[in-house]
């Protein structure tokens, strides 16, 4: 919550007085691509921290009517293709990502659970990332 109690990081379809700016791509109808270079989806809203005036997660249409919470940080925008990579899940694992009780906000404990199954696929999101190396 921010100082005057509302939700912090809210998605922009309700975050009045918020936008793109017009000089970077709107990452909003972009594909999502997962790590295996198959479509997991498209970006159907953008989650701003507004008292921080920052992006914090694009979500994403998955398909079957459910949407998934993705950390910004973990992107890499192509503004000319029109495609957003996301090296730390393969395109199937989207849609097993943890959800949200309100679609409008998203809680500290939603936060960890979704920043957790992200770390985790860096990781572990296919047999070949578990295994050393060496």
């Amino acid at each position: 919550m921010n100082v005057e109690g509302s939700p912090k990081i809210i998605p922009m379809r309700v975050a009045e007085g918020f936008g793109v700016d017009g000089n970077d791509p709107d990452p909003r109808g972009m594909s999502v691509v997962g790590a295996d270079g198959v479509a997991a989806g498209t970006v159907a809203d953008i989650w701003v921290d507004t008292p921080e005036h920052m992006i914090r997660y694009l979500e994403v249409d998955v398909g079957g009517g459910k949407r998934a919470l993705f950390p910004f940080f973990l992107t890499v925008v192509d503004g000319d293709a029109r495609k957003i990579t996301v090296q730390s899940l393969m395109s199937h694992q989207f849609a097993n990502a943890p959800g949200l009780s309100d679609p409008n906000q998203v809680t500290r404990l939603e936060e960890e659970k979704i920043f957790g199954y992200f770390g985790a696929g860096t990781l572990y999101a296919s047999p070949d990332r578990a295994e050393p190396y060496l």
